[in-house]
């Protein structure tokens, strides 16, 4: 009897003092998107979109990580913005509006860095403060 008593009370405490695991995708965003899941948050789309899946991927030029990351644009229907994803902006994304009739997008004056999206090669290039950091 003792031993019951010693073993329910041993087997209640670690239930008492273990972790719970964590829910598969218990980590949507607050518009719904599973982040575990690759998803974040499209303004453009309006929808969750997984970045590594758009048709325009670019790749990070020049790093000091041991690692290098890519980003994505997505553009509206009519063209006059672009989203793109920065891994390191304190945004999951930044919306560049197009200047005039040239193809270029640029961000507004109320975030911290400028950045613009320019066609380069046939693809796109990205500038943070006029140095490319993705193409």
């Amino acid at each position: 009897m003792k031993k019951t008593i010693v073993f329910s009370t041993l087997f209640v405490t670690a239930l008492a003092f273990a972790q719970k695991a964590p829910v598969v995708g218990g980590d949507r965003d607050v518009h719904g998107c599973i982040a575990s899941a690759g998803y974040t948050y499209s303004q453009i789309r309006n929808k969750c979109v997984r970045v590594f899946e758009q048709k325009i991927k670019l790749k990070e030029v020049s790093t000091d990580k041991s690692y290098t990351s890519m980003t994505a644009v997505i553009f509206s229907k009519d063209m006059k913005k672009a989203e793109v994803f920065i891994p390191d902006a304190s945004a999951k994304s930044i919306i560049l509006d197009k200047q005039g009739k040239e193809k270029l997008w640029k961000s507004g004056s109320h975030i911290k860095d400028s950045y613009t999206l320019i066609p380069y090669k046939k693809r796109y290039q990205i500038t943070k403060n006029d140095v490319v950091i993705y193409q």
